[in-house]
């Protein structure tokens, strides 16, 4: 329509009520009767518990009540992914423990201060087993298990059953090991619940009130692990301070927090600390990659073999299948590579279990790949760019099945890339760079590029309904669930753009469960290629049914009537029109109200991309390295509001560029965490990072009405590999091949001492020898090891 939205920068209708302290989260909430629940936690990463002792906890001023797995005999909660049904979590540890934070010991009291107080009251007696927290480590034979029926630590594992031989015919091999070291998720807000029993009178048996990406989902979790109708389940998601991956699903302690209000006939609430965050939610990335690339001297790929362990982390968290799955999927990224072996382990260890994070292993593949193409480069001495250029997937191939089976629906791999270099003045640059060493400088230049496709949407579709009310307004109610993306702000546009209804007057209803009737909720940058689909769909009928009840009343064509603002009129003849009230009054004479609903199922996953530039400086003398640019050209199809894009971007390279630079979730040999604690853990400020260059081009997608793609974590996925390559190729002609994440002054310093001498590859472990092969029958032993 005439003066569309649609395309335009929109400032973000949600922002008023967060920047004016009217948001209102998990935290906030009180309730009648409330309790408050703290957890004792595991100080071993692997133990037999032998006795728990909570006399003198139970007798604390204010406590009403100390559980431990056998007092409440939970159901296991439902994982959000099984990766191995031999590997399951209880809701409290029972016989033994198998990761530093582990909730041992539930204590329960009126307040949070008699809580915390009571907690140290409570004595536990372990029996220290040998625990193993390197993913390497835990393949070895002879190493500790988690699970001794089991047998090993691999939770699950595949291979191709070429190997070796896809690398025939190459001039040159390229071979590196490489580290997607695990990180955590640091949302500002943590996990938090507030669970509230109901009665026979009342509307539900239970409601719960919890910061989570996918209510529904959780409401079918808790109802299939209690035993309660889900229609007598209501989850509700008040605003959620950041998710990122790291709020899908029944957690542990959310089930013995339920569990503990069912029992009292109270409710109950537990806010968890930042430390308990660090240590218990699950964390992202945490992969060891061996990689081996095939080339022809002109540049040509010939092959790729890829070895990969996923760290699962304790009771087989679901890190293990992104190495298996979204990893596997994105190997080949943007390059024609005619031949891919693809083996990969789903390792347990005992560490905090490792699930999705902003992109959920599909800024492990562009990692990865977009190491080895360097590589590759400084072994054809070829620039980075040419060489990329040289391998790009042609833009007449599209829609195009990769070697692995990935089915890409558009793209134009050279048009982000191209713009990126012309914004970053690449030959300047270079330049510039030759100028520093030549010069003897201490302070040299680097330049890493990336150029990344990833998967995002697919899978399940998603609901919406649109409503018009008896004054006008509208709204909007959608089965998704923001926590920060913008979702208000994008849906209204689309119902505004359709039926002209002004934005202040399209209220926005989400995430909750008693309202909404279905949704997948948040995740996989879905939301508005399939919520907005589905918006869209929905306010297109409301529009049909209006344009039906307008003609009726006007005598005029139903094609002849468009929106005016304020209700429908007869194109080219502005006195003929009927306001939206009348509207909605004409359908409740016909029997109903003028609302419509739709369930878009998705034609496929799409597949967004770009290209990264990222600028740094290093210093040889310290390892200091210090970004000076980076410049993002993200294409996410077609593109609704530049504004919440731009911002996507913005979040996505910081968090891209951290990975690359500074954040390392650690352990020691014994499985303790050496990062547990925002002091040790370090995430960039706003001084560390310098103004972000973001632009886009735009590709549309086939497979929604809207032409979207993802955005939410696409700039991750292109920012890290472009800055470790930055770093990287700032000391390259000094012999430095490769700098693991993060590339901290200590390893750059080390690494340029190294030189060429510093070890590249070493043989992957023994245990991918002896994996089932992918799609080949298998004996009973081998489908346990399966998913």
């Amino acid at each position: 329509m005439v003066g569309s939205l649609l395309g335009n920068e929109v400032p973000r209708v949600e922002d008023p009520d967060l920047l004016h302290g009217r948001g209102s989260y998990v935290g906030n909430l009180e309730v009648e009767g409330l309790v408050h629940v703290g957890f004792v936690r595991s100080p071993l990463a692997h133990a037999l518990v032998t006795s728990i002792d909570t006399e003198a906890a139970a007798s604390a001023p204010g406590i009403v009540a100390v559980y431990t797995a056998a007092d409440l005999d939970l159901p296991v909660p439902p994982p959000f992914i099984v990766v191995n049904p031999q590997c399951a979590r209880p809701a409290l540890a029972t016989d033994r423990v198998r990761f530093v934070g582990e909730p041992v010991v539930a204590v329960v009291g009126e307040s949070s201060e008699a809580v915390t107080d009571a907690l140290e009251l409570v004595d536990v007696d372990y029996e220290p087993l040998p625990a193993v927290a390197d993913p390497e480590a835990a393949l070895a034979p002879g190493a500790p298990t988690q699970f001794p029926d089991l047998g090993s630590n691999i939770a699950a594992g595949e291979r191709d059953s070429a190997g070796a031989e896809v690398l025939e015919g190459s001039d040159v091999v390229v071979r590196a090991r490489i580290e997607n070291q695990r990180v955590a998720v640091v949302p500002m807000e943590g996990n938090a619940v507030t669970a509230v029993p109901g009665g026979p009178d009342d509307d539900h048996d239970l409601t719960v009130h919890v910061s989570t990406q996918m209510p529904h989902a959780l409401r079918d979790g808790v109802a299939g692990a209690f035993g309660i109708a889900p229609e007598r389940v209501r989850v509700i998601a008040p605003h959620v301070g950041g998710a990122f991956g790291g709020k899908a699903g029944l957690g542990a302690e959310h089930a013995v927090v339920i569990g503990i209000a069912r029992r009292l006939g109270r409710p109950a609430k537990w806010v968890e600390t930042r430390s308990e965050n660090m240590q218990g939610m699950p964390h992202g990335r945490g992969q060891v990659q061996y990689a081996e690339l095939g080339l022809r001297r002109d540049g040509e790929i010939v092959g790729l073999r890829c070895r990969v362990v996923g760290d699962c982390g304790a009771y087989a968290g679901f890190n293990g299948l992104l190495a298996m799955g979204s990893t596997r999927s994105m190997a080949q990224g943007v390059y024609n590579i005619p031949r891919i072996a693809y083996d990969a382990i789903a390792a347990l260890t005992n560490t905090t279990p490792v699930g999705a994070f902003r992109g959920a292993g599909r800024p492990e593949a562009a990692s990865m790949l977009e190491r080895m193409i360097d590589l590759a480069a400084t072994g054809l001495d070829m620039d980075p760019v040419a060489l990329r250029r040289k391998n790009f997937l042609a833009n007449d191939v599209f829609p195009y099945k990769t070697v692995v089976g990935t089915e890409y629906d558009s793209g134009d791999y050279d048009l982000p890339l191209t713009e990126a270099l012309r914004l970053v003045d690449y030959e300047a640059l270079r330049a510039e760079q030759a100028r520093r060493i030549e010069a003897g400088e201490t302070r040299l230049l680097g330049i890493g590029v990336s150029s990344y496709v990833e998967i995002t949407g697919g899978g399940g579709g998603e609901y919406a309904e649109v409503e018009v009310h008896d004054d006008g307004r509208a709204t909007i109610k959608v089965g998704t669930s923001s926590h920060g993306q913008g979702h208000a702000t994008s849906f209204a546009m689309i119902v505004n753009d359709l039926l002209g209804i002004p934005m202040e007057s399209i209220e926005f209803v989400q995430s909750d469960t008693a309202t909404v009737a279905r949704g997948e909720g948040t995740g996989g940058s879905r939301s508005l290629q399939l919520g907005g689909s589905a918006v869209r769909e929905a306010g297109e009928l409301v529009l049909r049914r209006a344009r039906e009840l307008a003609a009726a009343q006007l005598e005029a064509a139903v094609e002849d009537l468009e929106p005016t603002g304020d209700g429908l009129g007869v194109t080219g003849a502005p006195a003929a029109k009927v306001s939206w009230p009348d509207l909605v009054r004409a359908a409740s004479a016909d029997g109903g109200a003028l609302a419509e609903h739709a369930d878009f199922t998705p034609g496929g996953a799409t597949f967004p991309f770009g290209a990264h530039v990222s600028v740094v400086e290093v210093d040889v003398e310290t390892g200091l390295v210090r970004p000076l640019r980076h410049v993002a050209v993200d294409d996410c199809g077609r593109v609704l509001n530049p504004l919440i894009v731009r911002g996507q971007q913005h979040g996505g390279v910081v968090q891209g560029m951290a990975q690359a630079l500074w954040e390392h979730m650690s352990y020691d040999e014994e499985g303790n965490p050496q990062t547990a604690t925002l002091a040790d853990y370090a995430v960039p400020s706003a001084a560390d990072v310098p103004a972000l260059e973001v632009s886009g081009t735009e590709t549309p997608t086939p497979l929604n009405p809207l032409g979207a793609k993802g955005i939410g974590e696409a700039a991750t996925i292109g920012a890290t590999p472009a800055v470790q390559n930055a770093v990287v190729d700032a000391v390259k002609h000094l012999g430095v091949r490769h700098i693991d994440m993060p590339a901290t002054p200590q390893r750059v310093w080390q690494a340029i001492q190294d030189g060429v001498s510093a070890p590249l590859w070493q043989d992957p472990p023994a245990a991918f020898e002896a994996l089932p092969v992918r799609g080949a029958e298998r004996g009973p032993e081998s489908d346990q090891a399966v998913v």
